[in-house]
């Protein structure tokens, strides 16, 4: 039995085909993307229609991710669309727009997928644990925390949202975290995702780095629009794919506080922390 899951894939649809062709020589009998399919990319309708087009002519399965629920919020008549609040959710508006303000497929999304290995025992994949969308699993979690974030314990259990891989045992859990398809954190420019084989009565778990068009990626950014109408963390989110390192998170250690606060734009922010890479005070 073979099983892949992808997650994290962030509108990039150059990493997202290249893994799909992997997939077509590997012949996976399960195919489960892990959430954040789209937003913080210049490609997200594509991405959503290529995995809706798996679905149905492949049986691939898909779970709700935290940027799926951040561009959902954009259907409600009561999120704002100005101001500090609205400026900081920008290019989750945008990818919104992409999606013609269609959510539909991203709403019918479940939280987790469930099946059942060759000897009976549960395997689960979701977005970042069994604590939430946002709350994830990383490598420096000490044992209880561990525990807290994968209970109820299955023999396996896979999850995407941080960004940097991970294989695990705690207990009697075989836990994966299969890193990025689209938007790695580790400093590894490849995309990533995890090929999971149950053999001698128990899952091996694998991570698969794979080489793909980056020149292409990039060119999305320009191409669909994304740098000149996403917002001003367009320039953060084309910098995370150069360099395989999360920024975002990083500006919004220093900079989200005083933006929210009146103290300084969110442009000028942004700006700030090009120009220093993070470390200028406000």
């Amino acid at each position: 039995m073979k099983l892949a899951v992808l997650a994290d894939v962030h509108a990039n649809f150059a990493a997202l085909e290249a893994v799909a062709a992997q997939l077509e020589k590997w012949r996976p009998d399960w195919v489960i993307v892990a959430g954040d399919l789209v937003n913080r990319g210049p490609r997200p309708l594509e991405c959503l229609r290529f995995v809706q087009d798996k679905m149905r002519t492949a049986g691939w399965l898909t779970v709700l991710g935290n940027h799926e629920e951040y561009v959902m919020t954009h259907a409600h008549p009561e999120t704002p669309r100005s101001g500090a609040q609205f400026d900081l959710r920008s290019a989750s508006f945008w990818t919104f727009q992409q999606l013609k303000g269609d959510v539909s497929a991203l709403a019918a999304m479940p939280l987790q997928q469930n099946g059942l290995a060759p000897d009976g025992s549960t395997f689960r994949v979701v977005h970042a644990s069994m604590g939430g969308t946002r709350a994830g699993i990383y490598t420096y979690a000490p044992d209880d925390v561990l525990r807290r974030l994968i209970d109820p314990p299955p023999v396996l259990l896979c999850v995407g949202h941080t960004h940097k891989p991970l294989i695990r045992r705690i207990d009697r859990t075989l836990v994966v975290n299969v890193g990025a398809v689209g938007l790695p954190f580790d400093g590894d420019l490849r995309a990533s995702y995890g090929q999971l084989t149950w053999r001698d009565n128990e899952w091996q778990a694998e991570i698969v780095r794979l080489e793909y068009d980056r020149r292409r990626a990039d060119r999305d950014f320009e191409a669909t629009g994304f740098m000149d109408q996403s917002g001003a963390f367009a320039p953060l989110i084309r910098k995370e794919l150069h360099l395989a390192q999360s920024q975002l998170y990083e500006w919004a250690q220093q900079y989200e506080a005083p933006v929210l606060a009146g103290e300084l734009t969110l442009n000028e922010s942004v700006r700030r922390f090009l120009t220093d890479d993070g470390c200028a005070s406000v």
